[in-house]
């Protein structure tokens, strides 16, 4: 994440002195109105510049004042006034706004005097270094260098992981809470790729030796995006290939659009070597759309061994016609819709303040930082209450995820894609577009991860944060009695990774009453098949969409599913927590009057992991529960746990598969809703560290098979949830966002509600 020595830093005089390097420094005419320092200042146009610099410029017409907004800053300017007001605050100009016949000039000191003016508090330098931080660029270099200077080091290694070595759990909290700085030194992990081998390395970048050097048998690393630009290659120069292509019309191999997609296993089933680091490849054919998803080459399937970058096998099935309709999603041909515009604006600045990688909204706090693998990891959730910094959750993050098919054909039965595990969902990290993919409001944040060759890459607008209106907190209206009610806000943490044709909005909420949600939305391109039939009235149809949906002429989305694994580790008020479960029942009543009925609970405590493993029933109640803590009355204090999707299927539905497939020896989490074990550092992934190609299951299958106590013990909370996506044809071209969500709900955890300070005199 980008620090705010970095922010301070990164723009202002670059891009001011770029706009000068273009020529629109000092204007004639301008000076006489514009003095600084004693002498004329240098005039640059005032919207492109300030545009340049990422903020948004607006003209109130009305008013007669431009509306600037950039991050935290919320800064409003008349021309040839030299008082401007940022979040609510009265600012001296040296240099006032000037026109020159319709275009607006301010002085090139301009950016520095509002931006850095002290007034925005959005952004607080961070005078204590977390040390959950994410590796800067000079520590992923040093790193890098590390592995370099070794021993063990080969050229053509290719990195799949540079990251930082958290120091232990109870190190970190107690940073948290007292400021002591952990005893462990600043680490580093490594995962590497020699050739087809992963090797796993640690570093110590303090005294910058290496630790540990440990080769990972039978594994196979994730796909790195250098593998893409190899299909590709591989495919661009295949004689076999293009005779497959010919025979379906297609002579232009450049307007040929590669996919590679992971294998699976299949115990030798699919004639594929398991010892080989292959890939499977689509294609599609780009007719000049703009949407070449929408012209799937069908019933060709070629595997290339990346390791020797060479295509070993091509399965050849059935011709099938290339759909040629032009299908473009960016609504082009279409009449626009008229809007007025809609503007979220925060006059006197945020409620929220960032510190480094850290984050504090009202009486959260907590720290954030992204992972080349699963995106966010938010970390050290705390809640203020009344005074008490009260532990909430040590570590949550996106665990995995899967979209299995449900088609056996040749193109598409392998189909089974761990985006995170295989591909690195972090690495594939979407910038998110202000306006568009979050609100005007947001501020974007950039991230630093290491790129395959270990240098370190910084992806722009990484995080969106932002705060929006969320209703009603509460609201009653006594007969003869003022109204009460409040406002409830949430703090939205956003992040996007584009997956192929997939894109996935992941939103982590928070709310003021202690409650935080995580919701998944899965948006972009459906996957689909091409076949024969152009209508259902034809005779093709039925086994035509056998597997799924007839969207278009010649289009068939195909049934799948997208399931979710969250990995929670939750500490309610510190590490010794209980799985709890409480069922309503309905009872008999044995206390006379009109009633034969009573609606009572019953509760039970989870005593293993195997017992925690369940699918959810919505009719109970589970609780991870602190027993040696109390609310005020003496019951202990607790948060809900709540796995649902929402959309198409309202209860979180398990894998729509047969229990022989192998994908159910390789995966469990997908399965069952609910998972909670005994903590572990090592264990990170619901389907294991090195789930490519596997054979069983090395995630919450093996953490699990111990069946250790949960009870009264530092447990981590894994939450599954999910849609099967039967499509249907207003996702296509392109898809709304589909959401399902994961809730974690304080029960019991207050003495009152939590915000009945929404309504006390500010």
């Amino acid at each position: 994440m980008l620090s705010p020595t970095a922010l301070l830093k990164r723009t202002p005089l670059a891009r001011l002195a770029l706009a000068i390097a273009l020529g629109t420094f000092g204007l004639p005419g301008l000076q006489s109105a514009a003095q600084a320092h004693g002498g004329a200042a240098e005039m640059v146009p005032l919207q492109s510049t300030l545009e340049a610099f990422g903020a948004s410029v607006k003209w109130d017409d009305y008013a007669n004042v431009f509306v600037i907004a950039k991050d935290g800053a919320y800064v409003k300017v008349k021309p040839d006034s030299k008082v401007a007001v940022l979040n609510g605050k009265r600012m001296e100009l040296p240099v006032p706004v000037v026109f020159k016949g319709k275009t607006a000039y301010m002085s090139k000191d301009f950016i520095n005097q509002v931006f850095q003016s002290g007034l925005d508090k959005t952004f607080v330098i961070e005078t204590r270094p977390s040390p959950l931080n994410p590796l800067s660029a000079d520590e992923i270099n040093s790193a890098v260098e590390i592995i370099k200077k070794s021993e063990h080091y080969k050229p053509g290694f290719r990195f799949t992981e540079v990251s930082v070595h958290t120091p232990p759990k109870d190190q970190v909290w107690n940073f948290i809470y007292s400021g002591q700085k952990p005893t462990q030194s600043r680490q580093a992990n490594i995962v590497v790729l020699d050739g087809k081998h992963v090797i796993e390395g640690q570093v110590d970048l303090d005294s910058k030796t290496l630790l540990s050097w440990k080769p990972i048998e039978g594994a196979h690393g994730m796909v790195l995006l250098d593998d893409f630009a190899t299909v590709q290659s591989v495919i661009d120069t295949s004689a076999e290939y293009a005779q497959a292509l010919a025979k379906r019309g297609i002579t232009d191999i450049k307007k040929v659009v590669t996919t590679p997609l992971t294998v699976g296993y299949f115990d030798g089933k699919d004639g594929l070597t398991q010892d080989k680091r292959l890939l499977k490849i689509v294609s599609y054919l780009d007719v000049g759309d703009g949407n070449y998803w929408a012209h799937p080459i069908e019933g060709l399937v070629a595997v290339v061994d990346l390791e020797q970058k060479k295509l070993i096998k091509v399965e050849d099935g059935a011709v099938v016609p290339v759909p040629l309709k032009p299908t473009p999603y960016d609504g082009r041909g279409r009449k626009g819709v008229a809007l007025k515009p809609l503007e979220i604006i925060e006059p006197e600045g945020k409620n929220y303040t960032i510190t480094g990688n850290s984050i504090h909204w009202q009486n959260w706090d907590f720290h954030v930082r992204l992972d080349s693998r699963v995106g966010p990891i938010l970390s050290t959730v705390t809640y203020d209450d009344k005074g008490k910094k009260r532990k909430i959750m040590y570590e949550g993050n996106l665990g995995g995820m899967i979209v299995p098919y449900g088609d056996p054909d040749a193109g598409w039965y392998f189909k089974a894609y761990l985006d995170s595990g295989d591909y690195g969902m972090g690495t594939l990290t979407s910038p998110i577009a202000r306006g568009k993919d979050a609100p005007e409001n947001a501020v974007l944040l950039d991230a630093t991860i290491a790129d395959y060759t270990g240098a370190p890459t910084t992806i722009p607008h990484a995080i969106a944060v932002f705060e929006r209106y969320a209703g009603p907190e509460y609201k009653h209206q006594e007969m003869g009695q003022p109204n009460l009610s409040a406002e409830r806000r949430e703090l939205v943490i956003r992040w996007i990774s584009t997956v192929g044709n997939y894109d996935y909005i992941f939103d982590w909420v928070f709310q003021q009453n202690g409650t935080i949600g995580i919701d998944a939305g899965a948006t972009g391109i459906e996957a689909v098949k091409g076949v024969k039939t152009k209508t259902m009235h034809e005779a093709t149809a039925k086994e035509d969409t056998r597997y799924g949906t007839l969207l278009d002429h010649n289009i068939v989305g195909t049934t799948h599913q997208h399931i979710y694994n969250f990995r929670l580790d939750m500490d309610i008020d510190g590490e010794n927590n209980s799985l709890v479960e409480v069922n309503p029942v309905i009872a008999p009543n044995d206390r006379g009057g009109p009633r034969t009925s009573t609606m009572q609970t019953e509760q039970r405590v989870v005593s293993t992991e195997q017992q925690a493993a369940q699918k959810f029933d919505p009719s109970t109640v589970r609780l991870l529960t602190n027993f040696g803590k109390e609310n005020k009355v003496g019951n202990p204090v607790s948060y809900q746990l709540i796995p649902y999707a929402g959309g198409t299927h309202p209860v979180a539905k398990g894998a729509n598969f047969g229990k022989d497939e192998w994908l159910y020896h390789r995966l469990s989490f997908m399965d069952k809703q609910l998972w909670v074990t005994r903590y572990n550092p090592d264990e990170k992934y619901p389907e294991g560290k090195y789930p490519n190609r596997s054979q069983s299951d090395t995630g919450l299958g093996q953490f699990t098979k111990d069946d250790q106590s949960i009870e009264n013990s530092d447990d981590v909370v894994w939450l599954t949830t999910g849609t099967t996506h039967i499509a249907r044809a207003e996702e296509w071209p392109i898809m709304p966002t589909e959401w399902v969500h994961v809730l974690l709900k304080p029960w019991n955890f207050f003495d009152e509600t939590p915000t009945l300070n929404l309504n006390s005199p500010k």
